[in-house]
């Protein structure tokens, strides 16, 4: 996003190719191509998930490149890198970091999901989604149900409370 061109014009497509792809699905399909495991599961929603940190970091980038700094850096004679790594990049970091707790709690949700559905990993490997789908075949012991819920219920609050944290906290216009 700093430099333009054709190169930021390539990346910027090779980045909206991969968000056509809704990740539950590549997930589904290469469960069933390869089998249910936890390391491909995280791998695609790793793969998946990335277009949109790239996407709020160049937007950064493009409305830092154009601050008063980086004019003043550029006419003291400061080179491309020490301008974008000294001084953009850091101030373009922060939306990303405000970002990472919300996908930690996106694919919590992917995951248990999947496991729901018995598309996600196999026993004996616990997680809370094959906790629910063993929970729903009795609902005489509802409480099998409500414990994972509960627990994945406040680990996404906890990981929401922090993004929002994180962005409170990283906003120079809620500073006094």
């Amino acid at each position: 996003g700093y430099f333009g061109g054709k190169a930021d014009m390539l990346i910027s497509r090779i980045i909206e190719v991969i968000l056509l792809f809704p990740s539950f699905f590549l997930i589904l399909i290469l469960v069933a191509m390869i089998g249910p495991s936890i390391y491909i599961i995280m791998v695609v929603i790793g793969l998946t998930g990335w277009p949109g940190i790239a996407r709020l970091i160049r937007g950064e980038v493009l409305k830092q490149r154009g601050n008063d700094y980086v004019a003043a850096a550029r006419a003291l004679g400061a080179s491309h890198l020490r301008v974008l790594f000294r001084h953009i990049l850091p101030n373009a970091l922060a939306p990303a970091l405000v970002a990472a707790p919300f996908g930690v709690a996106s694919a919590i949700v992917v995951e248990a999901g999947l496991s729901v559905l018995g598309f996600g990993v196999r026993l004996p490997t616990p997680t809370w989604g094959i906790l629910l789908k063993l929970g729903s075949s009795n609902y005489n012991y509802w409480w099998l149900i409500v414990a994972p819920s509960v627990a994945i219920f406040f680990t996404v609050t906890v990981f929401n409370l922090v993004g929002s944290g994180l962005r409170d906290a990283m906003d120079p216009r809620l500073r006094m």
